[in-house]
C-alpha cells in the first residue's frame, strides 16, 4: 500500500533552540546514499560527538540496519529534524521543529535519497504532518514529494520494549528494515 502526501514548505525563518547549545549536529553517513534516516533530535552523546544516532539508540539502529544487510557507512545518510539537543533531552517543540525544517528540507534536496525512513513520531509528524500513533503507520510505504517514506519505531522505544517475540515492536522493526533493504536494492 502507498499513501500520497505533500509537504507544506512555507517556512522561511530559522533560529536556534532556546537553550545553551554546545554543538549543532548535522549528519553522518554517505551524502550520496539512496537511504536517508531522519530522527527527532540529538541526545547527549550525539551532542558530545557531533553526529546523529551514536548513543545507545544509534548503536541499536546500526545493528538493525546491518542485520538487514544495509551498510551503515555506504548505504545511509543519518540526520535529525532538529539539529541541536533540546534542554533536558525533552521532545522538540512545534516552534523548534518549524525553525529547523528549512535546514532539513535542504538536506533532503541535496542528498536526494530514493527512500526516507522516519524514526519515531516526531519525525513522522514533522515531515508528513500526520499526528497519528507510529504503530498505525510503521512499516507502510508512503509517497511524499516523489520519495518513498517509511515510518519505523524509534530505537529508544525498542530499548524500552526489548521483547523479540513475534508481533512485538522489535520483530516488527526487523521486518521493516528487511522491506527497506529490499526496496533500496530494487531502486
Amino acid at each position: 500500500m502507498t499513501i500520497n502526501i505533500s509537504s507544506d514548505k512555507n517556512v522561511s525563518k530559522v533560529s536556534d533552540l532556546d537553550n545553551s547549545i554546545n554543538k549543532i549536529v548535522v549528519s553522518r553517513g554517505n551524502p550520496f546514499a539512496k537511504l536517508m534516516i531522519i530522527g527527532e533530535a540529538p541526545g547527549a552523546k550525539e551532542e558530545e560527538i557531533g553526529e546523529p544516532f551514536v548513543g545507545r539508540s544509534g548503536k541499536l539502529l546500526d545493528k538493525l540496519l546491518q542485520n538487514a544487510g544495509i551498510d551503515i557507512n555506504q548505504d545511509v545518510y543519518f540526520c535529525n529534524v532538529v539539529k541541536c539537543r533540546p534542554p533536558k533531552n525533552r521532545r522538540p517543540t512545534k516552534i523548534e521543529i518549524q525553525e529547523n525544517l528549512p535546514w532539513l528540507y535542504q538536506q533532503i534536496k541535496l542528498v536526494n535519497p530514493s527512500v526516507i525512513v522516519l524514526v519515531g513520531a516526531t519525525a513522522l509528524e514533522a515531515i508528513l504532518k500526520i499526528k497519528s500513533p507510529i504503530s498505525i503507520l510503521r512499516g507502510e510505504w508512503i509517497d511524499w514529494e516523489g520519495k518513498l517514506v517509511m515510518p519505523v519505531f524509534h530505537p529508544s522505544y525498542l530499548l524500552r520494549n526489548p521483547s523479540k517475540e513475534e508481533g512485538k515492536p522489535m520483530s516488527l522493526t526487523k521486518s521493516d528494515f528487511l522491506k527497506i533493504k529490499e526496496k533500496i536494492d530494487f531502486l
